[in-house]
């Protein structure tokens, strides 16, 4: 990343490391689709989106993303994330990697039904 602050997810984005950029802009398309009204920022030098709690964000690292839909929106999908690498609330991709865009799509979808519908009051 850049030194200077970016003030837009689109200016996140071309900070990132150039050979993560293609997966970062698909990311931001689909949750963008998933979650079309949330309203988007930049919080902590990270892209986030709110409806009007969070509901997820994402990171780029010098060789692979963070999606982040916080630790209760990956625990219904932990089958299905056995073949990825995950931290408590993050999956991680590496930029060599294909980006697995179905199982990002259903986890936050699911992630926006929750946070809709008040089930997971957490923040993380």
């Amino acid at each position: 990343m850049t030194a200077q602050r970016p003030a837009t997810i689109d200016d996140y984005i071309r900070a990132a490391p150039r050979e993560g950029q293609p997966h970062l802009r698909r990311l931001y398309a689909l949750l963008k689709s998933v979650a079309p009204d949330a309203e988007e920022a930049i919080k902590w030098g990270t892209p986030f989106f709110v409806e009007p709690r969070f509901l997820f964000a994402f990171s780029a690292h010098k060789a692979h993303l963070n999606f982040t839909p916080t630790a209760a929106g990956l625990e219904p999908f932990s089958k299905e994330l056995e073949a990825h690498k995950t931290t408590k609330g993050m999956l991680q991709v590496p930029y060599g990697k294909p980006l697995p865009e179905e199982l990002i799509r259903k986890i936050a979808e699911q992630r926006v039904r929750a946070v809709r519908e008040r089930e997971d009051d957490a923040f993380w």
